[in-house]
């Protein structure tokens, strides 16, 4: 089916569509001839990301606005991307983490099977994996979460398992890494209050608006003793978003797939790069290791590859730094400030 045959007959729901990777989801999405609505209660995200579609106030948590929802727009799948993300806070306050991504979750999925909507594009997160015994990560290596916001994902990809069985729910779980970078039309990007990840910080550095960047422990078994991890671009995200929607469409069963580079950088590497990307001077402070850190997290994306036939575009650690760098400049702009 073409874009043209497909504009205007499938509708998409698009949970936290307003928020970094959802954002960019619904904008492919609409690209690809979807139509879409975002349903967003602006906790994190924000409303100017959402110009595509229509876009809904709304909570998980209020399940007859969410039943009334279902029952006005005739969806054919949601994208599911709303939830709570600060790994430390779920260790703070996991019945927070609880109730907004596994309960609300739930709420969704009834309101799904009532209204006879049986198509589940899910972020999930590598998270589920815990301390890796392997590098890279496969799609069976053990789920060991070490936090609330890991073991509650977990519970929903178990939820999404068990709904298949009883009522042929087709689901996609995608486990992504570290997401990074933003739309390189510059439209959209990584907005996030409290921001917790280390491109933006780093980038936040460049421009001055932070005195420096803390560096989470020195001693780990790397070759430069920083935490190595997987950057994947968010466009690239949003392409297996859109991937994995179509493999449910076409293939009629349901997936679980690592969303991965399939590289590892370095604290110490990210924050050279953007040195060299922004042309900028960034100091570095030595603090110590959080607890939970593992050395490294690499993930296999073959699967996904082989089964969705994705393949990150933007594999290269400069051009992930230099789209956030182009953004980060934007959004720090007297203009978007005012």
């Amino acid at each position: 089916m073409g874009m043209d045959e497909r504009a205007g007959q499938d509708l998409i729901l698009v949970t936290g569509g307003a928020g970094y990777v959802g954002s960019h989801a619904n904008k492919l999405l609409h690209r690809h001839g979807y139509d879409t609505v975002v349903l967003d209660n602006l906790a994190y995200g924000h409303k100017e990301c959402s110009k595509w579609g229509s876009f809904v106030l709304g909570d998980l948590a209020d399940r007859d606005a969410l039943l009334d929802l279902f029952e006005k727009n005739r969806f054919t799948a949601v994208m599911h991307f709303a939830a709570y993300t600060y790994v430390g806070e779920s260790t703070d306050f996991p019945e927070k983490y609880y109730q907004n991504n596994v309960a609300n979750t739930l709420n969704l999925l009834n309101a799904m099977i009532e209204h006879g909507v049986r198509r589940m594009v899910f972020s999930s997160t590598c998270a589920v994996y815990g301390n890796p015994v392997k590098i890279p990560i496969p799609e069976d290596h053990p789920l060991d979460p070490i936090s609330p916001y890991g073991r509650g994902k977990q519970m929903v990809e178990t939820i999404l398992e068990d709904l298949s069985e009883a009522h042929g729910l087709r689901y996609a779980s995608l486990r992504y890494f570290n997401a990074a970078g933003a739309d390189p039309e510059g439209e959209i990007g990584e907005w996030h209050d409290p921001e917790t990840h280390l491109i933006p910080l780093v980038l936040d550095a460049a421009l001055g608006r932070r005195e420096d960047v803390k560096i989470f422990g020195t001693d780990y078994d790397t070759p430069d003793g920083t935490c190595i991890r997987d950057y994947i671009h968010v466009t690239d995200l949003a392409a297996a978003h859109l991937a994995a929607l179509e493999y449910l469409e076409t293939k009629h069963k349901s997936g679980i797939f690592n969303l991965g580079n399939g590289n590892g950088f370095s604290v110490r590497q990210v924050i050279d790069e953007a040195r060299r990307v922004t042309g900028r001077e960034i100091r570095t402070r030595q603090v110590e290791r959080r607890p939970g850190d593992p050395d490294a997290l690499i993930g296999s994306s073959e699967k996904a590859s082989r089964t969705l036939g994705w393949t990150p575009r933007f594999t290269d650690l400069p051009e992930i730094i230099g789209t956030a760098w182009e953004w980060h400049k934007k959004l720090n702009s007297e203009i978007l400030r005012a």
